[in-house]
């Protein structure tokens, strides 16, 4: 962001304690003010109707449900391109390999500003009931993950349901947890949802 947005904001939380921040970009941001404000609200670069979705938003009308697509790093220096972008003599070369995005951070056990998949309700939700069809299975089988998903909190909410899958004792270099599937559900207060995902011998190769 420009220095003067962030000397801006950084003013005015600290004479109003109750400063909300709307963010409109299409990445992560550094927010060197984040503890100054009382919340964060990030629209990204949501076309003509983006005024009203932010209207809608704040004054409850509509229960915030999206999660970020990217983490976010508590400076620039922490990302994982810093060392080699944008390059020497018009040449970029990407070393991350394997260890992009979460898996990074992830690795590193970084201290990040927010999580690959991380977006606050106005309500709660709880998992419970985790189970899977079996203990072991071959490169032609498949495997079903089931749980429970119910809203536990006073209002209508939407959650994203995430899956990762980690590898123990492995022989060749894995990220901590890979994502292998997520799903988006509605859920009215006091309703619950079974959830499901199928994985194959892909999704552990």
């Amino acid at each position: 962001m420009p220095e003067n947005q962030n000397r801006l904001i950084s003013e005015i939380g600290k004479v109003q304690k109750n400063t909300v921040v709307v963010l409109h970009g299409g990445a992560c941001m550094a927010l060197p003010w984040f503890d100054q404000v009382k919340a964060v609200l990030c629209m990204h670069l949501g076309g003509d109707q983006v005024g009203r979705a932010v209207v809608e938003l704040l004054y409850g009308a509509v229960n915030p449900s999206g999660k970020l697509a990217e983490t976010w790093p508590l400076k620039v220096e922490d990302n994982t391109s810093w060392l080699n972008f944008p390059g020497e003599n018009g040449i970029v070369e990407y070393r991350e390999g394997i260890y992009i995005g979460y898996r990074y951070y992830d690795k590193k056990a970084m201290e990040v500003r927010f999580p690959f998949g991380y977006g606050l309700s106005y309500t709660t939700f709880s998992y419970q009931d985790l189970k899977l069809d079996k203990e072991s299975m071959t490169d032609k089988e498949q495997l079903m993950v089931s749980f429970k998903v119910k809203n536990t909190g006073n209002c209508f909410g939407k959650e994203v349901v995430q899956l990762y899958i980690r590898v123990k004792d492995s022989t060749v270099r894995r990220p901590v947890r890979e994502l292998k599937g997520f799903e988006k559900i509605a859920l009215e207060p006091g309703e619950e949802k079974e959830v499901r995902f199928v994985l194959d011998a892909k999704a552990f190769a």
